[in-house]
């Protein structure tokens, strides 16, 4: 796995986290946005009352309302995105990177209405007698770059696994597990039964099932993040400037955080940005063309909401928390997982201004010359390392601090292996205070309210539904993109492979989880882009004549 975990941040070091990724994706979003004119000012207001229901007649080709088809696609885009990437995103990059987060979202208005608008007019009624769209069929029948389409396919049914899926189920799993008990593989097992029974019904179940989540996780999510902003209220305006103040000039070491470059808090910021509200990935379309709308235009700008509603709304909320309560620069015991951790060279103290700056030039410039990794033997006794001035362990970016060494719960004694860095022995878990992110640093913060411990609870509840919500829009873009690729009688093998998939994520390795999703976002994402920067012109020629109408 350690290998399988390497090959992926290799290929996301050239794709999502390299320089020139984030400057395309918000590249095209603020031409776009100058392009049109400002589209998601300018129709915001409009983008409401078309969603009430103007424009929008039953008796018009499509299978679901304009609200069924946005609750799909929000279904898709909120998920552990909103939960577990934001305190990602501020895990890596500190409050700077909301920000980014906060830009991806507005240009992602216009880059979404773009999308959702030509793939909506190029849809067709498939074999089986569904509709089917996405920029799939745009690819093809207005660009006539079928190459391109099946590459865009065979991206969407990867990441239908990579965005949709795999993260959503492990992040569920840890949360229940930290927050109830049970075991990772009991909430794969339950949720995957679950989620069998909701989209073997195709799209018209799923469409019931996410217009009646979405209001109802909003609402719990939102009561639970009230509780702990209004005690921390103080806190807010300060975290605000931080955002703002930190934007580009990077994040300063706070607590057990070490730093954070412009460079890095800006590629993460839209990079988590781009996971959590889709803009520019080509997935809204395929649940937009399920709607009952004859003008692609109207679909367009109801799609125009999603990621405002999102990102700039729920991101900004779990933001807040994270950074009001302070838990993103604090460490917390947990359970060390192996590919966050690393063995560094000698002793080395965040708490002393020449070992942070030693350890900022190694994480945040990546200044190898630094710190190197650690080759040598760990001598264990009763749980506890006994030869610390040899080296330093480090978790999650962080120095971890009382580390503790056990096999099957009871305390290890002997000793292991370390080679470049990375421990080689297998069986061994390590537990100690460091930072935490993804779900757990979002759980962490929501204890710190007036539910006290029990805010995890709600974390726990909102991430099942967020995330489960998440799966099932994200099992029908596969679908359609299978219904592409093969026709409809490959679907039904398609949804048995997607609920096996969904179970074993669950007790998977988070780390791999997160880079494998890294990876398949951006694969389906740079065809897309290119396809609607093709045919720029024909946009504007539709959104000027769906404004004179």
């Amino acid at each position: 796995m350690d290998s399988f975990n390497a090959f992926l941040l290799t290929i996301d070091g050239l794709l999502g986290s390299s320089p020139w990724f984030p400057f395309v994706l918000l590249g095209v979003g603020f031409f776009f946005t100058a392009y049109l004119g400002f589209p998601q000012i300018r129709f915001f207001g409009h983008a409401w009352k078309v969603l009430k229901g103007k424009k929008s007649e039953k008796n018009e080709l499509g299978e679901t309302s304009h609200f069924q088809a946005l609750s799909t696609a929000l279904s898709g885009t909120v998920g552990t995105g909103n939960i577990g990437g934001v305190g990602l995103a501020i895990f890596l990059g500190g409050p700077a990177a909301l920000f980014w987060m906060w830009m991806t979202a507005f240009f992602g208005m216009a880059t979404k209405l773009v999308e959702v608008t030509l793939s909506h007019k190029y849809r067709q009624v498939t074999k089986d007698g569904t509709v089917a769209g996405g920029p799939m069929y745009y690819m093809e029948n207005r660009l006539n770059m079928r190459w391109l389409a099946i590459f865009f396919a065979v991206a969407t049914v990867i990441s239908s696994f990579g965005t949709g899926n795999l993260p959503q189920i492990n992040n569920i799993a840890v949360s229940v597990e930290t927050s109830f008990g049970f075991a990772p593989i009991a909430t794969g097992a339950v949720l995957s039964v679950l989620l069998g029974l909701v989209i073997v019904g195709g799209i018209h179940r799923i469409s019931i099932v996410s217009s009646t989540l979405v209001p109802s996780m909003a609402f719990v999510y939102l009561v639970g993040a009230a509780a702990v902003i209004i005690p921390n209220i103080g806190n807010v305006i300060p975290s605000f400037i931080s955002v703002f103040s930190d934007a580009f000039t990077g994040s300063a070491a706070v607590g057990g955080f070490l730093g954070a470059t412009f460079a890095y808090a800006f590629n993460r910021g839209v990079n988590r940005g781009l996971f959590s509200n889709e803009a520019g990935q080509g997935s809204a379309p395929i649940a937009h063309a399920s709607a009952r709308c004859e003008d692609p235009v109207s679909e367009g700008m109801v799609s125009l909401l999603e990621p405002f509603i999102d990102t700039i709304v729920i991101c900004t909320i779990t933001g807040l928390v994270i950074l009001s309560s302070g838990a993103w620069s604090e460490k917390y015991e947990n359970r060390f997982q192996g590919a966050d951790l690393m063995y560094l060279q000698g002793e080395i103290s965040d708490q002393d201004e020449a070992g942070r700056e030693r350890l900022y030039q190694y994480l945040a410039l990546n200044n190898d010359e630094a710190i190197s990794p650690y080759t040598g033997i760990v001598s264990i006794d009763a749980g506890q390392a006994q030869n610390m001035q040899d080296f330093t362990v480090m978790h999650s970016r962080s120095i971890a601090e009382d580390v503790h060494y056990s096999v099957d719960g009871e305390p290890f004694t002997g000793q292991l292996n370390v080679q470049d860095g990375v421990l080689t022995d297998e069986g061994v878990e390590l537990t100690g205070k460091s930072l935490v992110h993804s779900a757990a640093l979002t759980s962490i913060a929501f204890n710190q309210g007036l539910f006290g411990s029990g805010g995890q609870y709600i974390v726990s509840i909102a991430l099942i539904l967020f995330a489960f919500s998440t799966a099932i829009a994200w099992s029908y873009y596969g679908d359609r993109a299978i219904t592409y690729l093969f026709g409809p009688k490959l679907v039904m093998p398609y949804r048995v492979v997607y609920c096996l998939a969904f179970f074993v994520a669950s007790f998977t390795d988070t780390t791999i989880v997160w880079n494998f999703a890294a990876v398949s976002v951006v694969v389906m994402t740079l065809p897309n882009l290119f396809g609607i920067v093709l045919l720029r012109k024909e946009m504007r020629q539709l959104l000027t004549g769906y404004t004179k109408e």
